[in-house]
């Protein structure tokens, strides 16, 4: 019987000393959170500006044949089934009848005021609507659904995103998320804390297409698996043993 409990206590130790590497637990959770980059700082007049590798509709009223992934037509657009122009490594897409465009950096107001007057050389006031099909924010670690989100609005803020992702989890750490984003060659960081009262427009801030956000777990996260581990575990091993100290 004492060498039973013997090895439950080791084997408890053993499992309570292994170590795991986990990008998404927050390793300094009582450090102080730094302030935002001014890359984060709301701008009231954000517009996305197109990009290499893009995925874009043009649709033209009642010109089905100059359309690719029309939103007018029965058969709208569908990435799916590669209804869209690919924006290629030089900005360029292929439109037809009119060649190749540079769209790299332009807002989609901008293409569409562009191929308005292009269009309108041949066609009576043209109507012509874009869609870029990637503009996505992706979610990650410790909420109930991560998931990379497609959005077609300018303005999506923190909180929206972690909703659509139907919210926090129990380990989730509100004091240290991140979010990452990109510019140019260069990739920044911030880091919010949603505990703390005021200043929530500091907070709740405005994430772009292509922004990651991380979510990481508190630290007792670990601990507490591992405890679900060792109990069953130990808890088998003292039935064990009690059972053969009963011969």
């Amino acid at each position: 019987m004492k060498r039973f409990l013997t090895l439950v206590f080791f084997a408890a130790l053993g499992l309570s000393s292994c170590k795991t590497t986990n990008l998404f637990v927050d390793k300094e959770a009582g450090n102080a959170v730094a302030d935002l980059d001014s890359i984060f700082l709301p701008e009231g007049n954000y517009e996305y500006h197109i990009r290499k590798d893009d995925k874009i509709t043009v649709s033209i009223w009642g010109e089905d044949d100059l359309s690719v992934g029309s939103t007018y037509g029965i058969y709208n657009s569908n990435e799916v089934y590669g209804k869209w122009l690919m924006v290629d490594a030089l900005g360029n897409i292929e439109i037809p009848k009119i060649g190749s465009v540079k769209v790299e950096n332009m807002t989609t107001g901008q293409l569409k005021q562009a191929l308005e007057i292009r269009f309108g050389e041949w066609i009576k006031n043209p109507v012509v609507d874009i869609k870029i099909l990637n503009r996505e924010i992706t979610v990650l670690g410790e909420v109930r659904d991560p998931q990379v989100i497609n959005v077609d609005k300018e303005r999506n803020t923190l909180l929206e995103m972690i909703t659509r992702c139907k919210g926090l989890e129990t380990y989730a750490n509100a004091k240290n998320i991140m979010v990452m984003r990109q510019v140019g060659e260069d990739v920044f960081v911030a880091n919010i804390d949603l505990t703390e009262n005021g200043d929530y427009l500091r907070k709740n801030i405005n994430l772009y297409p292509g922004d990651v956000v991380v979510v990481p777990s508190k630290k007792n996260k670990e601990f507490d698996r591992r405890v679900s581990i060792i109990i069953p575990f130990a808890t088998a091993i003292t039935a064990a043993a009690i059972l053969f100290g009963a011969f």
